[in-house]
């Protein structure tokens, strides 16, 4: 993606929120569909740079990461919309290059370690031998 690229949208979206907010005082449910506009038109903006950064193989494995892990996948999305922004990106990454990019978030992500707790009392308590129950 070139920088002129990347100007024109940023123009467009500066004109977008120019206009939308411009006109200063009005009713929340203005203000509620404003908003609700910015966020689609940023979600469409997000989608035309995913688009033409990543081939088809990698869009397919992304889909796939958003179903599983919605987080790491927004994480990935927005470490590739700023890689692109900055230049770092030539061309469209392919597979290999998503699962390289996926490690480094898969690095920066928070690790929860489970743990599985045995409660030994509870199974000591219930004993099958005792007949309390004089039939």
């Amino acid at each position: 993606m070139s920088d002129g690229d990347l100007n024109a949208l940023r123009a467009q979206r500066m004109s977008q929120m120019q206009s939308q907010f411009g006109g200063g005082g009005g009713n929340d449910a203005e203000k509620q569909q404003a908003q609700q506009e910015q966020m689609r038109a940023q979600e469409e903006m997000k989608h035309s740079i995913l688009s033409q950064v990543l081939d088809q193989q990698a869009r397919a494995r992304l889909n796939t990461l958003k179903v599983s892990k919605p987080e790491k996948a927004q994480m990935f999305e927005n470490m590739v919309i700023r890689m692109a922004q900055m230049g770092q990106v030539r061309g469209k990454l392919d597979d290999a290059q998503f699962v390289s990019i996926l490690e480094s978030v898969n690095a920066q992500m928070p690790q929860a370690k489970s743990t599985v707790k045995y409660d030994r009392r509870r199974a000591a308590i219930d004993s099958d031998d005792d007949e309390d129950y004089g039939c």
